[in-house]
């Protein structure tokens, strides 16, 4: 992943994000051997590209992180370094066996964005983001989904297509409702109670105003009517 890359990704998500109905989004990689092998390094360690390549690799999580609509990796293969921070922001990440992740930048005098060393520790748990960060050693799927960085094994012919399912399912759920609900799980941590209570309150009338959120709840009192 090198800054063209990263800036092409960025411009995409932004311009989707801002769609009045922004799409739900499957990111994968060519062939079955890599998902993506992380940052070039050449690039990271070069002095005069590399803030700018770490700042707009920053712009990017964020981006994703915000996404209102849902974010699904499909990955075959190895998702190394900064492409596992991209699973790390994804809402949903199907594997091939074959898949292998890691953080190996301390094995290779760098480091991993801040961005993603935090969301690391807030998915995975302190002491699974340490073993992944402390060690660099490449996890398998087996041990990935015991730890949370993936959600579900698939063989490798059914990745692609069962992340667009899982994308399609996910797309068509209320679209306020989940991204409140993203925007809660992703961003709420860092807020006081102050800031929470304003977001709860607008969400209320977001969701309280939207016609597939009303009759869902008619659906479900009419339910509910009828067993009792």
């Amino acid at each position: 992943m090198n800054f063209d890359l990263t800036a092409a990704l960025l411009e995409s998500v932004r311009a989707l994000a801002a769609e009045d109905v922004p799409p739900g989004l499957v990111l994968t990689g060519q062939g079955d051997r890599f998902f993506s092998a992380g940052g070039d390094i050449k690039e990271v360690a070069a002095g005069d590209t590399a803030a700018p390549r770490i700042r707009i690799f920053h712009a990017l999580l964020c981006a994703m992180e915000q996404y209102p609509g849902p974010i699904v990796c499909a990955v075959r293969g190895y998702a190394v370094g900064g492409a596992l921070e991209f699973l790390l922001h994804a809402d949903h990440v199907v594997a091939n066996a074959e898949c292998r992740i890691s953080f190996p930048e301390i094995n290779h005098g760098l480091l991993p964005a801040t961005k993603g060393m935090r969301k690391a520790s807030e998915r995975l748990g302190l002491r699974q983001a340490q073993m992944l960060l402390y060690w660099g050693e490449l996890v398998d799927a087996r041990k990935a989904m015991e730890i949370g960085a993936i959600n579900e094994i698939v063989p490798t012919a059914e990745v692609m297509a069962r992340a667009v399912d899982v994308c399609r399912t996910l797309r068509g759920k209320d679209q306020k409702l989940f991204a409140a609900i993203k925007r809660s799980l992703n961003l709420t941590a860092r807020m006081d109670d102050a800031a929470l209570e304003e977001m709860t309150v607008r969400d209320l009338d977001a969701y309280l105003t939207g016609d597939s959120s009303a009759e869902a709840r008619t659906r479900f009192l009419s339910k509910n009517t009828r067993g009792g």
